[in-house]
């Protein structure tokens, strides 16, 4: 699709979103701001839609989304201000199946600020080369490194951190 062609579609879909049965709670929020119930880190690929897949809606989720659902301190920033700030007691760290940054880990590719990405993956999944078990590697080692981060944080260290992939075949969560 030309760029063009898709600004035109992104333009409709805002104008049918705008119109949408979601004002009122888009209005709530607004006028009372977020009070959301679970913070969820996962990854930026296109496939992975928090909201859809947890069939929730606006206010709902705080996500933070970053190719290959690493952390750097950008991420550990927005899982300290939802938790401290606006109250979450539940974090999620969510992989999925067809990672591209985990098969560009796995492959070797670190070409310019994608080995960022990359980098922080191999460190997770170490010498393992099936790409699902690197997901869920790459999973539990966020979820540690959550709960080493905020150990001696108050407001953070009550929270409780899990783990799951999403398998973008079948569209189930399975829980770690």
């Amino acid at each position: 699709m030309k760029p063009v062609d898709m600004i035109n579609r992104l333009k409709g879909g805002n104008l049918s979103y705008a119109r949408s049965c979601e004002i009122n709670k888009r209005i709530e929020t607004a006028l009372n701001g977020q009070t959301p119930d679970a913070i969820v880190i996962c990854c930026s690929d296109s496939r992975v839609i928090p909201e859809k897949i947890f069939s929730v809606t606006i206010g709902e989720l705080f996500v933070i989304r970053v190719a290959g659902n690493v952390l750097d301190n950008h991420q550990l920033g927005s899982i300290e201000y939802a938790a401290a700030h606006l109250g979450c007691k539940l974090i999620i760290m969510l992989g999925h199946t067809g990672c591209g940054a985990v098969t560009a880990a796995l492959s070797g590719h670190s070409d310019g600020f994608i080995s960022y990405i990359t980098e922080d993956i191999i460190k997770a999944v170490g010498d393992e080369r099936d790409p699902y078990k690197a997901c869920v590697l790459n999973v539990e080692y966020g979820v540690r490194r959550i709960k080493t981060e905020f150990a001696a944080h108050p407001e953070i260290s009550d929270a409780e951190v899990v783990g799951a992939v999403y398998n973008i075949t079948t569209g189930r969560v399975e829980w770690l």
